[in-house]
């Protein structure tokens, strides 16, 4: 296998459209990393850019040392899986599978070895004398990463695999991605909008927002470090609640408020919260961190629930302050009814705080993980 280095690789469309502006990523051998974002925000532009299929506007793109700039995708010793499977519906899935080591005049031999190897490995041997039609949308997804394996490639390349898969098939297929992943020991680039599989699959993470890295870093990191809003707010199902509130110092003692709630933050927040004294920040709490409480306790988070989600083994509360809808994950041991009067107890080391006007985390976060 082998590492994918990009330096500042730039992709411009019609001369000022950026899909990519300056990508400066490095995915280490045998690495599983996840390019996650909204649409648009340039995380396939960047994968087909490191396969070849889009030309870069500039910068260099390394693969196992080599530069690959102006080297034809067919060269670059790549695998890619796409979103639509790409097969041909004429041929069986044998033939599927080996239509590329047959372009590439391999010896029959090697060919079926190869074909049945990765047929193995994928659960599909029974399957081989099959035509695509016959076949349900995992089996053909599997049979689209069989013909990646078989090329025996120096980087597999994913591109939104599971988005036409059902909700059930998608979760068994992150699943077997991630077994082959650690069987293969290959290097993998995948590209998905969803953040619960990025979080999941990736041993690192990239995401990316109107074509900028905005972060890069393990899936933990990521969560607990965000170096900014839109990252804080992307990554973690629900999302991360974001209110705007008011940074008060009275009597030497900093609080902050969101109309008539006061909250109190952490001892290791408020000196990097003094210079935001008489100005507004975004306070960032997770639905987790936010627990009920039944005492209604006098600092504390005043809502009023708006919907319930019963879902089992927790319930998601969505709840409005004076200004802000938030939610919140509690145990599933109370009974919540649309209009009741609820408080909240953020659990304030876990807090984050924003910048209004930059989005940039107030708290210190490297923008890349450090790694041993």
């Amino acid at each position: 296998m082998a590492n994918v280095v990009l330096k500042n690789v730039t992709k411009i469309y019609d001369g000022s459209a950026k899909a990519v502006d300056s990508a400066n990523i490095t995915i280490e051998d045998k690495e599983f990393v996840v390019f996650v974002g909204p649409s648009g925000c340039g995380k396939s532009t960047t994968l087909r850019m490191i396969a070849g299929l889009e030309d870069i506007t500039s910068g260099e793109i390394f693969i196992d040392g080599d530069l690959v700039n102006n080297i034809p995708p067919k060269d670059r010793n790549i695998a890619m899986v796409f979103q639509n499977y790409a097969l041909y519906p004429h041929m069986s899935v044998y033939d599927n599978m080996a239509f590329g080591l047959k372009i590439r005049k391999l010896d029959k031999t090697e060919i079926d070895d190869r074909v049945r190897e990765a047929a193995k490995i994928l659960d599909i041997e029974k399957l081989l004398d099959r035509k695509p039609k016959q076949l349900s949308g995992g089996q053909r997804q599997r049979v689209a990463v069989g013909r990646a394996i078989v090329r025996n490639p120096k980087v597999f390349l994913f591109d939104e695999p599971l988005s036409n898969l059902d909700a059930k098939l998608r979760v068994q297929m992150r699943a077997e991605i991630i077994q082959l992943h650690d069987r293969l020991q290959a290097t993998i680039i995948y590209v998905t909008h969803d953040q619960v599989e990025a979080m999941t699959m990736g041993d690192r993470i990239v995401v990316m927002k109107d074509g900028i890295v905005q972060q890069i870093g393990s899936p933990l990191y990521l969560y607990n470090q965000p170096v900014n809003r839109f990252v804080a707010g992307f990554i973690g199902s629900p999302p991360m609640n974001f209110i705007k509130v008011d940074v008060v110092e009275t009597a030497g003692k900093i609080s902050i408020k969101e109309g008539p709630c006061t909250l109190f933050p952490d001892e290791k927040h408020t000196d990097l919260l003094k210079p935001y004294v008489g100005k507004q920040v975004i306070f960032g709490i997770r639905p987790e961190d936010l627990p009920y409480d039944e005492k209604n306790a006098a600092s504390s988070l005043k809502a009023v629930i708006t919907v319930s989600e019963p879902l089992g083994s927790e319930i998601h509360i969505w709840a409005k302050t004076e200004n802000t809808q938030i939610i919140s994950r509690v145990p599933p041991h109370h009974l919540f009814h649309i209009g009741e009067n609820i408080a909240f107890i953020p659990v304030m080391e876990k807090a984050r705080y924003f910048d209004v006007e930059s989005g940039l985390s107030i708290l210190p976060v490297s923008v890349v993980e450090e790694r041993g």
